[in-house]
């Protein structure tokens, strides 16, 4: 994104301060302060009348932090924002406000008016509009409100019509970091370069496929005919297989039974270039969860598990190659079928070397896992239902929810995944409360969903590598998203090569400088 003349337009509120000068003023000076998430005809109606009734117009807007209606709140990005406004030739000066109220920018830059909607003037004066009215009373300014014959609401136009920004807010982004098209595939290349450890449950899903032959008289009981059966690792172990496909090399450390399913784990698992540290039990099977499937619906699934937690002995075996295995970051997918409960998890966490890049993803679709546990980890990236179930709410929407997990969780980088909504990326070293790079989010790029599942994995891998490789949140966060879109344009949870990431860059660069 190419800088553009009105950009100089956008100010703190100090810089405005001196521009404009102290009251009385030669000419006068009036604020609009809004949201302006998309901007509206309401919007333009707006400041063009208060621009009719001073020389200054200053437009100020919520930043993203203070902005918490519904969950897709903001929609726009607040530079976004600030930069639709400023492009207006009626606004003279922009602020980004980083305070949940206008108090401040009112009490810096005292302007002569204050300029309200029509609808603040229905009934007696709300709290906020009579604390705005008590700081204008305090140095002799005034409010002055608007028409209001046609009220527009920002929130139930992007509902209704979403419009796709998912480009802009990308480059944006990228353009605030220094980062280019060029520094991705950068990025992309060095993956190779790392090592991942990667600790945690292997589960072995199979699709057994049926035909209807009927019912029984006596007994609601279908009858089906067995049709073929399919096998694919899963769990950590496609995890690590989505690692390895990135160009890593990985060493996967996980607990199997003494049966065939070890076999087929173990020869999948090495064909994707996996180095695996089995440790074998006797006493347990292979997790395996059939899904039994008659014309495309599933029936019934049939889990072959032991969620009991592991023996002391095997606990000592994990601990020693977790502690003895070289790499660059060690990943814990946990699955919560007997590596991690309350119990393991301090003792595998004590026993990671220092100075290696700790990733942490609980997957909890049906059992009690809760990612709070990586406490202190360099990444996570839970999606929103592993959040709401790790922090017991269900009523935040998602930037607060998304806050609230990466405080509980004391976690460096947090990656949560939304879905079709793409994700929300926290990181440490950033002021929560005033810093507009504390958090980002990076809309979902899948152009022709078929199969969502192993999303998540795919950008997990590349948002992980990506993390020890370059060490930029935004580069990882960028690379996991796109791979997580080519995962999604995939039949089936088949790992995403690099080759995928390279397309996808090729074809956003093209698309930001409007070529097909």
């Amino acid at each position: 994104m190419t800088e553009v003349s009105f950009q100089h337009k956008i100010k703190t509120p100090e810089e405005i301060a001196e521009l404009i000068g102290p009251r009385p003023r030669e000419q006068k000076a009036i604020l609009c302060h809004g949201t302006f998430d998309v901007v509206h005809p309401g919007h333009i109606r707006h400041l063009l009348y208060a621009k009719e009734h001073a020389d200054i117009l200053i437009a100020s807007l919520t930043c993203d932090v203070h902005v918490q209606k519904t969950s897709i709140s903001p929609y726009v990005p607040e530079h976004l924002r600030a930069m639709s406004l400023a492009a207006f030739e009626m606004v003279d000066h922009v602020i980004i406000d980083p305070n949940p109220e206008p108090l401040e920018v009112l009490e810096t830059i005292k302007p002569d008016l204050f300029a309200k909607g029509y609808e603040y003037t229905d009934g007696a004066l709300s709290p906020k509009t009579a604390a705005e009215k008590a700081v204008l009373d305090g140095y002799g300014g005034e409010f002055m409100f608007t028409p209001g014959d046609v009220v527009y609401s920002s929130t139930k136009l992007i509902h209704a019509s979403p419009p796709n920004l998912s480009l802009e807010k990308l480059e944006l982004l990228m353009q605030s970091e220094g980062i280019d098209f060029d520094r991705l595939r950068s990025a992309l290349d060095k993956l190779r370069d790392a090592s991942v450890h990667v600790v945690g449950d292997t589960i072995v899903d199979t699709y057994t496929e049926t035909a209807l032959i009927g019912g029984q008289t006596k007994t609601p009981t279908l009858s089906v005919r067995l049709e073929s059966e399919t096998q694919f690792v899963g769990g950590a172990g496609i995890v690590s297989k989505h690692l390895s496909a990135a160009g890593a090399r990985v060493n996967f450390t996980t607990l199997l039974g003494d049966d065939s399913l070890k076999d087929m784990v173990l020869q999948d698992l090495a064909a994707a270039g996996v180095e695996v540290q089995p440790i074998i039990s006797k006493s347990r099977p292979t997790t395996n969860k059939n899904a039994i499937v008659c014309d495309g619906y599933r029936l019934l699934k049939v889990d072959s598990v032991d969620n009991r937690a592991v023996s002391g002995d095997a606990l000592a075996k994990l601990q020693d190659l977790v502690s003895g295995t070289k790499s660059d970051a060690v990943v814990f997918s946990d699955f919560r079928h007997g590596i991690f409960n309350h119990s393991t998890i301090p003792q595998l966490i004590g026993s990671i070397p220092e100075n290696v890049f700790r990733v942490a993803d609980s997957q909890v679709a049906s059992r009690w896992g809760n990612i709070c546990e990586f406490s202190d980890f360099d990444l996570i990236t839970p999606n929103e239902r592993e959040a709401r179930f790790a922090l017991g709410d269900q009523d935040s929407v998602i930037r607060p929810l998304a806050q609230k997990l990466f405080e509980t969780a004391q976690c460096q980088n947090l990656i949560l995944k939304m879905g079709e909504r793409g994700l929300i990326a926290y990181r440490r070293g950033h002021d929560i409360g005033r810093d507009h790079r504390a958090y980002f989010v990076v809309d979902s790029f899948v152009d022709d969903l078929r199969d969502a599942v192993g999303a998540g994995d795919a950008l997990l891998a590349y948002a992980t590598l990506a993390h020890v490789t370059d060490g930029n949140p935004v580069v990882a966060a960028v690379l996991g998203a796109l791979a997580a879109a080519a995962e999604c344009e995939l039949d089936g949870n088949i790992p995403v090569a690099p080759d995928a990431i390279y397309e996808r860059i090729d074809k956003v660069e093209r698309r930001s400088r409007y070529q097909p």
